[in-house]
């Protein structure tokens, strides 16, 4: 759940003269050279009050605002528009900056802000639409009660701003107001509805994989590529559900179905033609509509595709919107492996409580302030004008609690991973683009862009029948021309094709609705009621109530999940050829996998409920299994399984769970790669001294990563030096990272041995992205690779000093030689003073100005670092990219352990703290804590939140 910041990076591309002036005045805010008065009346003049009262116009009853002693609040009020209003306006007292970079990201307007630098991003994002989608939704779609709220909310946060500018803001609007003409506009209910659009774009799915999988068709083969994203492994790593059966448009849980009931859906059939010199052209049964060929891996241009594979054309196209890509701001962090979450829950009759317990934490990147913000939401008293008691994490921005517990439920999410965006490659010709041997005209908008201190600009948005045309942001990827892929039954080139973006989430949808559904949720069918709704993004809900004698457990897979025609998603589809439609078209009604048959469970057999990105079910055409396939880029199970394994044995002879053992599982280090490859590296033969004393320290490893251990340090710089030179030194430069350089054969200009033809060859791909990533999919590959000793993979060339290998144990002792000489750089020679934390760090920066001003506002701003340890495909997941090195690139971004017997012996975490004031005492203050692995006491019934409270302030009409 809910991939990179509470706002944009400013690019280094743009940063200009306002950049540099906005780094001057943050630097006189906070006193450097100017005296005391910057420091107390810049800084602290935007703290928010937390004691005595204020008035709060348009209450119609007294709000009492409950603050404990890490600054988290408890509201109470006599209405729900009351307490709505009241969070908006608390809310902004501790992160309107936050909240004010967001909506301008999400309406595409960081121009106004930030300047020319951010105009390509404002065009990518305008081209997107997720605004007017936004106002579509609160249009035509939400329900009266959510639009209410909705604007009760946003009166709450314009109470807040009137009256204020500049410093009584924050320290970031004062260094805005000094540098021009800045004044936040008021903030209107599409405002938060728009958020959901950049958390669904964050999490939305495999549309990386496929752009990375068009890009390796211009240097591997269909077999590589293959050998690359091998299937999942069902054998080995448990699905959340299992056995489970659609019949008459119902899903069934295992236990529960007809005799005889077997799945019945959508079927057919799909070709694809092999990429990159293939020369199988494979048919394949569609399992839900979705083709699975058997002939290497689809293009997506299926029989329209030149069995020669992608030109350079579509590599340039495809790597350009790669690029374009990274350079747009994520919210919740980079769209790799890392982005997921673990959630389990235990039923009552397994645990110390005798009812059930939920753990989440979902692994998002690390930012400041963290993108949760701890809540609790309380009616004073019962009643259809009042209907929430409610605590958890909330988005600063958007009314509502998105994951907690209320008196009767509680309910936790991870990203399902569902593939829901498909890119299309798109005829273009003057009049519009061809469809079905038609030529179509655009649907077109005009656009303009306002930059501060400069011109405006305006853009025209071109949208097909399969989305916004993507491709006119970029210069590189309009003029592909003759070079694509396409053989004499496409139509005519023209001047190149375009590249159009269906996604789900452009069509307006009732996700808001689902936020205030589960909020006031009772029991098990008001939860799958409100997951309806929850369409995007795709989520894995769990569940647990309290009810009877030891509670319930349970899970819902929500979302809209598209049934395609031809293709499977893995690859661009030809966008003139109506076969590879969607179903249904656009309408939001028709052609997505129906609610009704989507995966759920309750009170399985086993006791206890697993998500963690791992697949949701087995899909296939078989009797007993799913209809339907989701997605196939699953996370590979990696941690949901360790989480499996830790659950069972825990519970076998009768063993029962508490809270701390709940805990305790969050913070487990256990790598499974290491268990697999540490034995085999430990039986290498090696003569070089330094080398053999690091070898040595992974003979008595117990495979965990812990922060002081300098096993786990010697272990991960060895897999990256594996994954390196196996994998990465063969990728094309579209998916190396920037600093990956290497000579390579200029092909065709002249004989291979021409050293003139030998060019320097470097990565474009940013570093969050690179590939190999080192995550629980390359686990897998190596896994499937390491009992062939003499694979081709295990090849690399030689150097001067070096031999070439040929063999795995060449390899990897290449690779153990590296990764010593590697860490006695960063580390130093002596090997006693290694340990994993230390380079396994995080470092919370300030997504805005903090993460490119020099040394000094990073001083300012930004906070740390943390010696972390963890990894990669962990239970604890504090990821790191091998490609780029072993910083912490994104984190268990919170993490709560709820008990359905007692919610006052709850506990919870956030990464950072509630305040988003740079100077505020609840800026960090959970940090620390969040790195030992600590939980922070979670109060909920009125007695046990007084007794923590330690500020009070009454908001008066």
């Amino acid at each position: 759940m809910p991939a990179n910041s509470s706002g944009p990076s400013v690019k280094k591309k743009g940063r200009r003269a306002r950049l540099i002036v906005l780094v001057m005045v943050l630097a006189l805010l906070a006193g450097l050279g100017y005296g005391a008065y910057w420091s107390v009346d810049g800084v602290r003049a935007s703290y928010p009050q937390t004691t005595g009262s204020l008035k709060l116009p348009g209450l119609t009853g007294t709000v009492d605002v409950k603050r404990d002693e890490h600054g988290i609040p408890q509201l109470y009020a006599d209405n729900d528009e009351d307490l709505f209003r009241a969070q908006g306006f608390v809310h902004a007292q501790d992160r309107f900056w936050e909240m004010d970079v967001r909506r301008h990201m999400t309406s595409g307007r960081l121009s106004e802000m930030f300047g020319s630098g951010q105009v390509e991003t404002d065009a990518f994002l305008r081209t997107l639409g997720w605004r007017q989608v936004a106002q579509a939704e609160y249009d035509t779609k939400l329900s009266p009660e959510t639009k209410k709220y909705l604007q009760a909310y946003a009166d709450g946060v314009n109470a807040y701003l009137k009256g204020k500018s500049g410093k009584d803001l924050s320290v970031e609007h004062a260094a805005l107001k000094l540098t021009g003409d800045y004044t936040p506009e008021p903030w209107t209910p599409v405002d938060s509805v728009a958020w959901l659009k950049a958390m669904a774009w964050d999490l939305r799915g495999n549309m990386q994989d496929e752009i990375d999988r068009s890009l390796m068709a211009g240097k591997l083969t269909p077999q590589q590529i293959d050998d690359l994203y091998p299937p999942y492994p069902f054998d080995r790593n448990k699905p959340i559900v299992e056995g489970g059966s659609v019949a008459g448009g119902k899903y069934t849980p295992q236990g529960t179905a007809a005799a005889g009931a077997t799945g019945t859906g959508a079927t057919g059939t799909g070709t694809g033609t092999g990429s990159t010199g293939g020369t199988g052209t494979g048919t394949g049964t569609t399992t839900g509509s979705q083709a699975t060929p058997n002939g290497g891996i689809t293009t997506g241009l299926a029989d329209n595709a030149s069995a020669q594979g992608a030109s350079v054309g579509l590599r340039t196209q495809l790597s350009s919107l790669a690029k374009t890509l990274d350079e747009i701001p994520a919210i919740l962090g980079p769209n790799g492996s890392g982005i997921g979450s673990n959630s389990w829950v235990v039923a009552g009759k397994y645990t110390t409580t005798g009812k059930p317990l939920l753990a989440n934490d979902p692994h998002l990147s690390p930012q400041l302030p963290s993108v949760w913000y701890q809540m609790g939401l309380h009616c004073r008293a019962a009643s259809p004008r009042c209907q929430y008691d409610v605590a958890g994490f909330t988005f600063s921005g958007m009314p509502g609690v998105v994951i907690g517990h209320n008196a009767d439920i509680a309910w936790g999410m991870t990203n399902l991973g569902a593939d829901v965006t498909d890119l299309y490659l798109e005829q273009i010709k003057p009049d519009g683009y061809v469809y079905d041997n038609k030529v179509v005209p655009f649907t077109t908008r005009e656009e303009e862009i306002k930059v501060a201190g400069g011109k405006s600009k305006r853009i025209t948005v071109r949208t097909t029948n399969n989305g916004p045309l993507i491709s006119d942001r970029s210069d590189e990827l309009a003029t592909v021309g003759s070079r694509a892929p396409v053989s004499g039954s496409a139509p005519d080139r023209g001047d190149g094709y375009g590249v159009a973006l269906r996604w789900t989430a452009l069509d307006p949808g009732k996700s808001m609705d689902a936020v205030f559904k589960l909020d006031r949720a009772k029991d098990f069918a008001a939860f799958r009621a409100a997951a309806r709704d929850f369409e995007v993004p795709s989520q894995n809900l769990i569940y647990a109530d309290n009810k009877g004698l030891n509670g319930n457990i349970g899970y819902q897979a929500p979302g809209r999940i598209p049934i395609r025609g031809a293709g499977d998603g893995r690859m661009p589809a030809p966008g003139w050829d109506p076969k590879y439609a969607w179903k249904g078209g656009k309408d939001g009604t028709t052609g997505y996998v129906p609610q009704d048959e989507m995966p759920y469970d309750l009170n399985p057999a086993r006791g206890y409920i697993v998500t963690a990105n791992q697949a949701v079910t087995e899909s296939g055409t078989a009797a007993g299994k799913y209809p339907y396939v989701l997605t196939t880029d699953w996370g590979y199970g990696a941690r949901s399984q360790r989480i499996n394994d830790l659950i069972e044995a825990k519970t076998k002879d009768n063993g029962k769970i508490s809270t701390d053992d709940m805990r305790t599982m969050q913070m487990d280090n256990s790598s499974e790669i290491a268990a697999l490859l540490t034995p085999m590296l430990a039986k290498i033969p090696v003569s070089d001294p330094d080398v053999r004393s690091a070898q040595k320290l992974l003979e008595d490893w117990n495979y965990t990563q812990e922060p002081d251990s300098a096993a786990a340090a010697y272990f991960n710089a060895v897999w990256r030096n594996i994954l390196k030179r196996a994998f990465g030194d063969k990728m094309p430069k579209e998916l190396r990272v920037t600093s990956s350089c290497m000579n390579v054969q200029d092909s065709g200009n002249g004989p291979a041995d021409d050293l003139a033809d030998v060019v320097r060859e470097c990565g474009t791909r940013g570093a969050d992205s690179a590939q190999p990533d080192g995550g629980d999919r390359w686990f897998e590959v190596v896994r499937r690779l390491v009992k062939d000793e003499k694979s081709p993979w295990w090849t690399s060339p030689g150097t001067v000093r070096e031999k070439a290998t040929t063999t795995r144990d060449e390899l990897f002792a290449r690779a153990m030689k590296d990764a010593r000489w590697e860490l006695t750089a960063k580390l130093g020679k002596d090997q006693s003073t290694w340990s994993w934390g230390r380079l396994h760090q995080l470092t919370l920066k300030n997504q805005t100005i903090g993460t490119e001003g020099p040394g000094f506002m990073r001083w300012l701003l930004n906070r740390g670092p943390w010696n972390l340890g963890g990894g990669e495909a962990t239970v604890n997941a504090t990821g790191w990219n091998a490609s780029s090195g072993y910083g912490v690139t994104w984190v268990p971004s919170m993490r709560m352990v709820v008990n359905l017997n007692d919610l006052d012996k709850s506990r919870w975490i956030n990464l950072t703290g509630a305040s988003g004031h740079a100077y505020n005492a609840h800026y960090t203050d959970q940090t620390t804590l969040w790195a030992k692995g600590e939980l922070l006491d979670w109060p909920f019934g009125k007695a046990a939140v007084d007794k923590a409270t330690v500020d009070t302030l009454t908001l008066k009409p």
